[in-house]
Formats: C-alpha cells, sequence, structure tokens
C-alpha cells in the first residue's frame, strides 16, 4: 500500500524539483543566452508590454532581475524583459535550429529534404495503416499557410500558453 502511494507521489516530487531547477537555472547577476531567431525585449514584464528592442540568436545576455518567469535583460545593445522561455543556459548553435536541423536549406542536403515524400515512407506509412505521408505534407503545408501569426498570439492568449501562463 505504501508503495503504490509512494509510485503515485513521484511525478509531484519530479515536477517540483524541475520547477526549482528552472528557477536557480536562472538568477540575477547570471548569463543566459537568446535562443529565439529574434527575441522581443519588452518594456515590463507582460506578453502585452511595448516592445523596446529585439536581440539575434545566440545573444549573451546578462539578467538584471528575476521576477516569476520573466527576466530583465541586458544584452548590450538593448535591456527589456522576456518570457524564461526565450533563453537558454548554453550559447544554442546558430547554424541548427532546435530541432539539430541546419537554419539555412542551403546547409541540408536534397536526400534529407526529399526524406519524407520518399516512396519508401509512403510504403512504410500505408504498411502501417499511417495514411498517406504526401497527402498529409501537403495538408500540413497548406493548413499552416492560412495560420496567421495574430491567429498564434491569440490562441496562446486563450490557452494561456507560453508567455501568456
Amino acid at each position: 500500500m505504501k508503495i503504490r502511494t509512494a509510485l503515485r507521489l513521484w511525478p509531484v516530487a519530479f515536477a517540483l524539483l524541475a520547477a526549482v531547477c528552472v528557477e536557480a537555472a536562472f538568477s540575477a547577476g547570471g548569463v543566459a543566452y537568446t535562443k529565439r531567431y529574434k527575441t522581443t525585449l519588452l518594456a515590463e514584464p507582460s506578453p502585452q508590454a511595448k516592445s523596446v528592442g529585439e536581440l539575434p540568436l545566440a545573444q549573451k545576455v546578462k539578467i538584471e532581475q528575476v521576477q516569476g518567469n520573466w527576466l530583465e535583460v541586458n544584452g548590450g545593445s538593448a535591456a527589456g524583459w522576456v518570457f524564461l522561455g526565450s533563453l537558454s543556459e548554453t550559447k544554442p548553435d546558430e547554424s541548427k535550429g532546435l530541432d539539430g536541423a541546419p537554419l539555412l536549406a542551403s546547409s541540408t542536403t536534397a536526400t534529407a529534404a526529399a526524406r519524407p515524400l520518399t516512396p519508401a515512407a509512403d510504403d512504410y506509412s500505408q504498411r502501417r495503416n499511417l495514411g498517406n505521408a504526401s497527402d498529409d505534407l501537403n495538408w500540413l503545408l497548406t493548413t499552416c499557410a492560412t495560420i496567421t501569426p495574430a491567429q498564434v498570439e491569440n490562441y496562446l492568449k486563450t490557452h494561456h500558453k507560453g508567455e501568456y501562463q
């Protein structure tokens, strides 16, 4: 009985430990790096605040102040508030995105770019009853093209995601 209770509580303990680690990871006086292609700096710790500047990918910043999930940073050329999800403890590789794939199309081989569309991929998806990979990819690209940045922003606000949590 006690083991069963302990097993149910370990996710809670893990979540608390993770929260403490994230909080400890960024502290006033420390440094961090921007991990977005363009990180917007805000006048105050709120997603609706006025933009006061931008920093490029992998820009080293000094953490001036921590306020919950918001960090006041100084990047030398600009200073302001950012959501902690926009920063990394380690400097990102400027030639690769967060998924490890090259950022520049010229850095990606034609083989890697076409891999999802190969007949082998289609055959695999049909054998596993996963649908048609080419049609799925075309649907995804078409759907993504209809979504505007304003709709994404509205979704984040409505569902309390990202900096709107």
